[in-house]
């Protein structure tokens, strides 16, 4: 696939089918990853891949911990890193956007909260993919670093859709941070940056027909040529 068709294909999926992915095209696309760029090769990224039966006990143990917790919320159902408390536009609009047209796929009305719960929990279960990703990063390193696993994202999503799969990148994940740690032995100098669903879309699904919206390049592109 040229580079260019799997940017352009690449999609959120939230709806995958169960059939397996096998470990020798993850270890094929991972390898490709590895080869991201980050500054002054610090390669900031640990991924941890969860699959079988190591991925049923962490899905069942975030599930089991978040509904527990549900009435009084849990201690870890906020991001452990510090995030920005305030949503300002454009950036409000385009992601009232993308819920509206998402929820309306689901056809789940705004307002209904017990579907909302359900709904969000699928986050937990990687939205059935076979695959699951957690990625880390140590406590002690800058901000760029961080931009750093942005790019290792993105080379994972695009190694994945170059070969028939798919992914969606869940920032879900950075909640009940303290029983994945617990589940995967993550040690507490690292946070839990964010997870990613690794398999193959089902096209059957509504929710995967959605395409996020993006703005055209006179609204994000400034050229300086004089």
């Amino acid at each position: 696939m040229h580079i260019d068709d799997a940017i352009r294909t690449r999609r959120s999926i939230r709806a995958f089918k169960s059939d397996p992915v096998p470990r020798d095209i993850i270890d094929d696309l991972l390898d490709v990853a590895r080869q991201a760029p980050s500054g002054t090769n610090v390669q900031p990224w640990h991924i941890h891949v969860v699959m079988g039966e190591a991925r049923n006990k962490l899905v069942s143990a975030v599930l089991q911990h978040r509904e527990k917790h549900r009435e009084e919320g849990a201690p870890d159902s906020f991001s452990e890193y510090p995030r920005a408390s305030k949503r300002k536009e454009p950036y409000t609009t385009r992601m009232r956007t993308l819920g509206k047209a998402m929820y309306g796929l689901l056809e789940i009305p705004k307002g209904d909260q017990e579907a909302n719960w359900r709904q969000w929990a699928r986050n937990y279960e990687f939205f059935d993919a076979p695959v699951g990703l957690l990625f880390t990063i140590d406590k002690d390193l800058e901000y760029s670093s961080w931009v750093d696993m942005g790019i290792m994202l993105q080379t994972i999503m695009l190694a994945a859709r170059a070969r028939g799969l798919d992914t969606c990148a869940q920032g879900a994940w950075n909640n009940f941070w303290t029983v994945t740690k617990d589940v995967l032995d993550i040690p507490d100098t690292e946070y839990v940056v964010c997870g990613m669903s690794l398999g193959y879309a089902d096209e059957n699904e509504p929710v995967n027909t959605l395409v996020a919206e993006r703005e055209p390049l006179s609204k994000i592109v400034t050229f300086h040529d004089k």
